[in-house]
């Protein structure tokens, strides 16, 4: 690395940063990317509209991330991973099973065992608090990154350098740079000031998020349950305090549905989950806070413009009836990251970061395809089509090849 090209480094000078690479957006995947390269030793500046440590919730509220094994090995390669202040719940096994609310799953499931591709796990259930505690600590520890948060930005690209104008609650701050990087979200003003277009698919449907307490250990199963409205998964999780058995719930329900259920109390909100879940885990009580989240697809036509590449949510958002949509963004900070520690020209080169499209489009499009069919497959209470999921169901069980393919894929195991 000693002899790469830097531009100049950081300046002396705290109101203009002089930098390779200027992120915007520290949410977990514009962050865990300023980790690795400031890992690296490349000069990074990363800028976020909130402050950082509000973030850091220091309580339980229920919300968690599944971390598949190969974003696993990037958290660990970057620094991240030994700064998580809980200890993660691996996930050993993954039932997928159909069926009807209230009702027993249908007789057809399809099971995922660890042990049938020799895997430690095949993800790892972290606490949203608990990646955001370790993230920000890692980025403040990196000499090669300068965190700017609180601070809104106005960025001007060239054919030879972007400048980023950041206002902090300090002042402003001038950041020069030879590639900027959006990991702004899927409402991403960067792309949008690019004029990169994006084709967006819309599903009546909201994502329900919330812990569960539960009076049997879940054994560290998952659990991904087809019902009419959409998919409900239980995720196992580490105990939280006073509470030794904890899952995580993602629930998928109609618009309308969704939003009578947020508005239950805890009893009732209860006895809806058990209603989904059945009664292997025995008595639930949600604990922590509830989440919803519109669902939506999109895809951008273009990961990059000139001196701008796109990573996350801003160029690609999927379905979560998978829970990859984090681990799609970890592939593209794997993949540009690579790219960029081992090139040694120009970090904002076209042709770099074509080849960094050529690497992460077919991946995304292909999890936007999947999940996209898989909802509008498994969302239904046609009875042909129920038989017809079924029957494919069973039919990956009995398949070895199939099923190591579909769990190599569950483990993030992807070229």
């Amino acid at each position: 690395m000693a002899n790469r090209p830097y531009l100049i480094g950081m300046s002396n000078n705290p109101n203009l940063l002089d930098a390779e690479i200027c992120i915007v957006g520290a949410g977990p995947v514009g962050a865990t990317l300023a980790c690795c390269l400031g890992t690296a030793g490349i000069p990074t500046v990363i800028i976020d509209r909130a402050p950082l440590p509000p973030m850091e919730h220091p309580d339980f509220d229920g919300r968690a991330y599944a971390i598949a094994a190969g974003s696993r090995r990037l958290l660990q390669e970057a620094g991240i991973w030994e700064n998580l202040p809980q200890t993660p719940c691996p996930i050993h096994d993954i039932r997928v099973s159909d069926g009807k609310v209230g009702r027993p799953a249908a007789p057809l499931f399809l099971h995922f065992d660890r042990n049938e591709v020799g895997a430690e796990a095949f993800g790892w259930m972290v606490e949203a608090r608990a990646l955001r505690c370790a993230l920000n600590a890692h980025l403040h520890a990196l000499p090669a990154v300068t965190v700017l948060a609180p601070a809104s930005v106005q960025v001007e690209r060239s054919a030879s350098e972007a400048r980023v104008q950041a206002e902090t609650p300090s002042g402003p701050v001038q950041v020069t740079c030879r590639l900027v990087i959006a990991a702004d979200g899927r409402e991403s003003r960067l792309r949008a000031e690019a004029g990169i277009a994006v084709t967006r698919m819309g599903y009546d449907q909201t994502g329900l998020v919330v812990a569960v307490a539960h009076e049997r250990p879940h054994n560290n199963v998952a659990l991904e349950h087809f019902l009419p409205a959409g998919p409900f998964a239980q995720l196992p999780m580490s105990p939280a305090p006073d509470t030794p058995n904890v899952s995580a719930i993602v629930w998928t329900d109609r618009n309308t549905d969704a939003k009578r259920f947020l508005a239950m109390d805890n009893e009732r909100f209860g006895r809806e989950v058990s209603r989904r879940l059945g009664d292997h885990l025995g008595a639930v009580r949600p604990i922590g806070r509830r989440w919803s989240y519109a669902l939506g697809a999109l895809h951008a036509h273009s990961y990059y413009a000139t001196r701008l590449a796109l990573i996350g949510d801003a160029a690609h958002g999927i379905h979560p009836i998978a829970g990859q949509g984090l681990n799609l963004g970890m592939r593209d900070v794997q993949a540009l990251a690579d790219l960029l520690k081992s090139g040694s020209g120009d970090p904002g080169d076209p042709v770099l970061l074509a080849r960094y499209q050529r690497r992460r489009r077919p991946d995304n499009l292909l999890m936007l395809a999947a999940t996209d069919a898989l909802d509008r497959l498994f969302s239904t209470d046609n009875p042909l089509l129920r038989l017809a999921r079924d029957i494919g169901i069973a039919a990956v069980h009995r398949t070895p090849r199939l099923k190591q393919a579909f769990m190599r894929q569950a483990m993030g195991e992807v070229s």
